[in-house]
C-alpha cells in the first residue's frame, strides 16, 4: 500500500486544510469544493486527509459499512446479528471522470430479477464510500447527471437505486470533496450551491515558500515511508484533535447573536435560498469545536462567511469568485457580535489549520478582460476606415437572450442541452439488442421476445422465464453538447466603437448560451495578415470572455485565412473527440481584403465547411444604409445560414434553426 503524504507536511495552503478538517469535524457541513489551477497540491491535501481519519467499527462482512452499535435496518445485506464487528480505517474512495452511473450507485440483476425474483445487487462507489471521503477529481467535467446523483446521496444520507420497478436502497454518508480547475470549465450554480464550502487555492509566488515545496517532495519521493515517520507525531496530534472536536461539537452552543450576524451576512450578499445559512451555522459552529471553544464568536461567522458563499454568489459564468471583506466586516460589526469585547480573533489553538488562513479574493486572477480602469484610445472620436492601425480593445455591449443554434441531425456525443442526440438519459424511441452489459432494460420489448418460448421452455408457473437473449436494450434520445467554434473578424472594418461594442455583446450572449448548453468552445479571431487561435476548444466559457474582452481590432480582412484556421482547428478536434458535433458561428460583415483575389479565395475556404457539412451560422455585422449583402452570399458558400446582429435576439430569430436544418438538409 502506497504510503501517503502526510496532510501537516502540505506547506501553505491554511484555507484549503481548514475547511477538510472542518469537514472531518462535522460531516454536515456539506463538503468542500477546491477550485484552483494544476500543481496546486489540490489532490494531495484530499488523499493526505484520509490518513487523519479516525478508525472505524463496521458489522463483519457488511459491504455497506454499516455501524455495529446502531446498523442500517433497511441494509441490503441485513438484518445484522449483534456482537460482529471488525475495526479498520475509514476509506476515501475516488470517484472517475468516465464512470458509469452503475459504478456510482451500483447495479441491479435484472436477468435475475425477472426470471428469479432476486434483488442481486451489486455496490457502488457510494457505497464503498459510506462513513468515509468521496473525492472527486475534475468534478466540473463529471457528467451533470451524476454530479447531481452523488449531490442527493450527500444531501440525503442514503442513495436509491431503482431499475424497471425494483428498487434498493442503502446509507450512504460520506464526506464528499471535489476538485477542479476552472479554466476547463464551470459547474452549473445549482451544483455549485450543493457543496458546502469552497476554496480558492493558487500556488505561492514566495521562493522561500516554494523552496520548501519542493525540498518537501523531493524528501517523500525518495523514500516515502521514512518521510512519513518523521511527521508521524505532527499527524497522531492533528488526528486526536479531530476527535476531541467531534467530541466537543453537540456541546457547541450558537446563540442568538451569531444566528443573527449569520442571517444579516447572508441577506446583505443576496445568496440565493437558505441553504447558505444553513451552512454557515453549521461551519461557524465546527470552527468553535475546532478552536475548542463551546460558543460560537464573531470571528468563527465571519470565518464561515469567508468559506461558505464565495461560489454562491455568482451570478453568471463570468463574475469572479470572491466576496467583499469590508462589507462583510461591515454587516458582522452592524448586526453585533459575541466578539464585541475582544476584537482581536483568537486563532485558536497552535497546529495545522489552527485559525484558518483568510481566502484571498483578490488572488483570483483578473486577466486583462476588466477594463474599467484602462483608458480607451479614442473616444468619442470617429470611427477609423478599414485598413486602420490596431485600436486599444472596447467593451462589450450588454449580454441578451439568444435562441438555441442547433447542429441537425442526431448525434452521439457528450450529454448537454443543444442539439438531438442519442444518449442514456432522455426518451425511450425504441429498444435493441444490448451490445455487452445491459444498462437501460426495455422491458416491453423484453417480455414480447421472451413470450413466444414460454411452453418450449417448459414454463409451468405464472413467472416469465427469461433468457439472456431476450433482453433489450433501451435506446433513448437526449440532448447534446456540441463544439461551438467563434470565428471573429477583429479587422479594421469592424473596428467603429460602437459596432465592436455590439459585435462582443453578440458573442458574449452566445458564450452565456454556450454555457447553459454545456458545449465546448473555441475561438478563432483574424485581422490584419493573418488568423490567431485565440482560445483552443475548451469547457471554460469564462475563459473565451476574457479573450473576447482583450480582443484588439484593426487591419485588413484575411477573412479565408480565419476560414482556414477554424478549418483546421476543426480537424484537430475531429480526431481527439470525434462524437462532439461541431458549429461554426462567423461573426463577420463579409468583407475580404488582402492579398490576390480575396473574396474568391473566401469562398473556396468556406466550401470546405459545407463539403465536410458542418454545420453553421454568420452573423452578419455590416451596417449603414448601404449594404452589399457580403455576409448572406459567404453563408451560402459554407451551407449555413445568415442572420444580423438584431435578428440574433431570442425574441426575433424564431425561424433561424429551422432555416440551418433546411440548408443542411
Amino acid at each position: 500500500m502506497t504510503t501517503p503524504f502526510p496532510f501537516t507536511a502540505v506547506v501553505g495552503q491554511d484555507d484549503l486544510r481548514l475547511a477538510l478538517l472542518l469537514n472531518a469535524v462535522s460531516p454536515a457541513v456539506g463538503g468542500v469544493l477546491v477550485r484552483g489551477e494544476k500543481g496546486t497540491a489540490k489532490s494531495t491535501a484530499v488523499r493526505a486527509l484520509s490518513a487523519l481519519m479516525p478508525t472505524l467499527d463496521v458489522v463483519s462482512g457488511c459491504r455497506f459499512s454499516c455501524d455495529p452499535g446502531s446498523p442500517d435496518p433497511g441494509c441490503p445485506d441485513g438484518p445484522h446479528e449483534p456482537g460482529a464487528f471488525e475495526t479498520r480505517a475509514a476509506r476515501m474512495v475516488e470517484l472517475p471522470v468516465g464512470a458509469s452511473e452503475d459504478r456510482l450507485v451500483g447495479a441491479l440483476d435484472i436477468e435475475r430479477a425477472l426470471s428469479e425474483g432476486v434483488k442481486a445487487f451489486e455496490p457502488g462507489l457510494l457505497a464503498d464510500a459510506h462513513r468515509g471521503i468521496l473525492y472527486v477529481d475534475e468534478v466540473n467535467l463529471l457528467h451533470d447527471h451524476l454530479v447531481d446523483l452523488l449531490l442527493d446521496a450527500a444531501a440525503m444520507g442514503a442513495s436509491y437505486v431503482e431499475r424497471e420497478g425494483v428498487s434498493v436502497r442503502h446509507a450512504a454518508r460520506f464526506l464528499l470533496v471535489g476538485t477542479m480547475n476552472p479554466e476547463e470549465g464551470e459547474l452549473r450554480p445549482q451544483l455549485l450551491d450543493r457543496f458546502g464550502l469552497t476554496v480558492e487555492v493558487a500556488a505561492s509566488r514566495e521562493p522561500d515558500q516554494r523552496v520548501e515545496v519542493v525540498r518537501r517532495r523531493l524528501a517523500y519521493d525518495d523514500d516515502p515511508a521514512a518521510f512519513a515517520a518523521r511527521w508521524a507525531e505532527e499527524e497522531a496530534a492533528v488526528r486526536a484533535r479531530i476527535v476531541a472536536a467531534r467530541e466537543l461539537l453537540p456541546s457547541v452552543r450558537l446563540g442568538d447573536g451569531a444566528l443573527r450576524q449569520i442571517a444579516a451576512t447572508c441577506a446583505a450578499f443576496e445568496v440565493d435560498g437558505m441553504r447558505a445559512d444553513i451552512v454557515m451555522a453549521r461551519t461557524a459552529t465546527a470552527l468553535a469545536a475546532w478552536a475548542g471553544r463551546t460558543d460560537v464568536l464573531a470571528e468563527d461567522v465571519r470565518q464561515a462567511a469567508l468559506l461558505a458563499l464565495p461560489h454562491r454568489r455568482r451570478r453568471n459564468p463570468f463574475d469572479a469568485p470572491g466576496l467583499d471583506e469590508d462589507k462583510l466586516d461591515e454587516t458582522l460589526e452592524e448586526f453585533g457580535g459575541s466578539d464585541d469585547d475582544d476584537p482581536d480573533p483568537d486563532p485558536g489553538p497552535e497546529g495545522p489549520g489552527g485559525g484558518g488562513g483568510q481566502p484571498e479574493p483578490d488572488d483570483a486572477p483578473q486577466g486583462d478582460g476588466d477594463t474599467a480602469a484602462r483608458p480607451e484610445a479614442g473616444e468619442g472620436g470617429q470611427p477609423q476606415p478599414s485598413g486602420a492601425g490596431e485600436q486599444s480593445a472596447v467593451r462589450a455591449s450588454e449580454p441578451f437572450r439568444t435562441k438555441v443554434l442547433s447542429v441537425p441531425g442526431i448525434g452521439e456525443g457528450a450529454a448537454g442541452r443543444r442539439s438531438r442526440a442519442r444518449t442514456e438519459h432522455g426518451r425511450t424511441t425504441g429498444a435493441r439488442r444490448p451490445r455487452g452489459a445491459l444498462t437501460k432494460l426495455h422491458l416491453a420489448a423484453t417480455v414480447q421476445a421472451a413470450a413466444p418460448h414460454q411452453r418450449a421452455r417448459g414454463r409451468s408457473g405464472p413467472g416469465l422465464v427469461v433468457r439472456r437473449d431476450d433482453l433489450r436494450q433501451a435506446t433513448r434520445e437526449g440532448r447534446e453538447g456540441n463544439l461551438v467554434l467563434f470565428v471573429v473578424d477583429a479587422s479594421g472594418s469592424m473596428a467603429a466603437r460602437q459596432r465592436m461594442s455590439a459585435v462582443k455583446g453578440a458573442v458574449l450572449s452566445l458564450l452565456l448560451d454556450a454555457y447553459q448548453r454545456r458545449d465546448k468552445v473555441g475561438l478563432v479571431t483574424f485581422r490584419g495578415t493573418e488568423a490567431d487561435v485565440a482560445l483552443p476548444p475548451t469547457s471554460s466559457v469564462d475563459a473565451a470572455a476574457a479573450r473576447l474582452e482583450t480582443l484588439p481590432t484593426g487591419g485588413r480582412t484575411p477573412l479565408a485565412a480565419g476560414l482556414l484556421r477554424a478549418h483546421d482547428v476543426l480537424r484537430v478536434e475531429r480526431l481527439r473527440d470525434p462524437a462532439r458535433r461541431p458549429l461554426v458561428v462567423l461573426v463577420t460583415d463579409g468583407r475580404a481584403t488582402g492579398g490576390p483575389e480575396p473574396v474568391a479565395l473566401a469562398g473556396r475556404a468556406a466550401r470546405l465547411f459545407a463539403a465536410d457539412g458542418v454545420a453553421s451560422v454568420v452573423v452578419d455585422c455590416e451596417s449603414g444604409p448601404v449594404r452589399l449583402g457580403l455576409a448572406g452570399q459567404l453563408a451560402g458558400e459554407l451551407g449555413g445560414t445568415a442572420v444580423t446582429l438584431d435578428e440574433l435576439r431570442a425574441d426575433s430569430i424564431a425561424g433561424l434553426v429551422k432555416d440551418v436544418q433546411r440548408r443542411a438538409a
